[in-house]
């Protein structure tokens, strides 16, 4: 990757002021005037549920492009990765085994927790008995798997099928990956459209607050003040299992195999993690995380590969997310899901999640597309989430990215493609990383061994 493509956008022209922290401001206002109008006006606070209805209605919209987008362009990064044979395999294969670790995690807490058992949301379902009713007028196995398969191509954008837009991204993923070179304007051309759907998508959260304090208005006036308590251990239950997987399960399996630990590795990226807090997104980092794994000492093919790949296929935080969030709304609707409900969702849940970590919300809409897939019954249950969404985004992001620069270290431990003298030099802080170009300069770098030539260019 050139010295441009590295750190163009974050030093090659001032970058625009960030002002969704007034969004985020707006929300916790929201929320809080949620909690007393529905606490102090019963009344009133039922009458505005319709507003976290409606805001709802408009994250469900978003849905299928959402997840079309982000597995196009999900499967055409493993086609670019497939080029370095055994470097993409790897970390494919490791992507898969750890977002389905953190999405069984995300289950055991949930099922441990219980943070909504009691709470009784039953009422709150508003619109949902139209998708109840639709749910049980579904038929056998049979009739559900028809259903995958849309009328037309199109037509799985517009009929609000998840499982068929889902399918037809399958589809036509691996149709761009088989045609090579001649895919890579269409593979551009889903890029734009994505641009596209996640600035949509970023207008809509713009109506968050409106959202959640109708959503909290409303639950609190059926409810009482218990709501807002398992809201709270809903988020500090989220933020406690994210701290336990990244350094607990993350840490341990990198200091078991390549001998790094997880303490000093979050000290290096600690700037990183500040953006990440202040963006809510772990994709305002991924220029930084290149150029400081390539700093680090690994291989700069090895991290092009992984980095990338990583943020649409390795979102440990997400994951855990996904599975606590829906847990949380089942439980809370007096609803809870069987076991092999919760396997299904498990399962769709690995392939949804992938490409949800770019923009802050996307993880709100692949929830509510996992919801509306296996149990549109709960759909409703995703307005009473939207008030401390932004809240557990934070964790989502930063366990993302923490999750990706293990998988960088572990990747290139295993292809032998990271130079373990200068890990320790950089993160004992004898190799200082410059933060003015974010590009190593050297004068006279050594010769690469035949091995390792070998292998990148394979």
């Amino acid at each position: 990757m050139s010295e441009t493509a590295v750190h163009g956008e974050t030093t090659g022209r001032r970058p625009r002021r960030d002002r969704t922290h007034w969004l985020y401001s707006a929300v916790i206002v929201a929320v809080l005037a949620g909690i007393v109008v529905g606490w102090l006006a019963p009344g009133v606070g039922k009458s505005v549920g319709e507003l976290g209805a409606l805001f709802v209605s408009l994250i469900k919209m978003m849905i299928a492009p959402v997840i079309f987008c982000t597995i196009v362009l999900g499967i055409g990064s493993v086609r670019a990765a497939a080029r370095v044979g055994k470097v993409g395999g790897m970390a494919v294969a490791y992507f898969l085994l750890m977002s389905t670790a953190a999405l069984a995690i995300g289950l055991v807490v949930g099922n441990l927790l219980q943070p909504g058992t009691g709470l009784d949301l039953s009422a709150n379902a508003g619109a949902a008995a139209k998708y109840a009713e639709d749910a049980h007028g579904a038929g056998g196995t049979w009739d559900f798997i028809s259903g995958i398969v849309p009328t037309t191509l199109v037509s799985s954008l517009t009929a609000g099928s998840v499982l068929q837009a889902l399918f037809v991204a399958l589809l036509v993923g691996f149709a761009i990956q088989a045609m090579g070179p001649t895919g890579e304007p269409l593979l551009r051309g889903v890029a734009l459209l994505q641009k596209l759907v996640f600035r949509v998508l970023t207008m809509i959260l713009w109506l968050a607050p409106v959202g959640a304090f109708g959503a909290i208005a409303n639950v609190v006036a059926r409810t009482g003040l218990d709501a807002v308590k398992q809201l709270a251990v809903l988020m500090i239950a989220f933020y406690l299992t994210c701290v336990v997987f990244v350094f607990g399960v993350l840490g341990v399996l990198m200091w078991a195999v390549a001998k790094v630990s997880i303490f000093k590795l979050v000290r290096y990226l600690a700037r990183e993690y500040l953006l990440i807090v202040a963006t809510s997104s772990s994709e305002s980092a991924l220029p930084r995380l290149i150029a400081k794994m390539e700093h680090l000492g690994v291989e700069r093919t090895t991290v092009g590969v992984v980095v990338p790949t990583g943020y649409s296929f390795n979102l440990d935080g997400t994951a855990i997310y996904l599975t606590m969030a829906t847990l949380f709304i089942a439980d809370a609707m007096g609803q809870p899901l069987a076991w092999s409900e919760q396997l299904g969702l498990l399962l769709f849940m690995i392939v949804a999640s992938k490409g949800a970590a770019g923009v802050t919300g996307a993880g709100l809409a692949t929830l509510a597309g996992g919801l509306q897939s296996h149990r549109p019954d709960l759909l409703d249950g995703v307005g009473i989430i939207v008030g401390i969404d932004r809240f557990m985004s934070e964790a989502r992001a930063l366990t993302n990215f923490s999750g990706n620069a293990v998988a960088t270290v572990m990747v290139g431990t295993w292809t032998r493609t990271i130079d373990a003298g200068q890990v320790r030099d950089v993160l004992d802080r004898k190799l200082p990383f410059d933060e003015t170009t974010m590009v190593d300069d050297h004068p006279a770098p050594a010769p690469e061994p035949e091995a390792k030539k070998t292998l990148v260019s394979a």
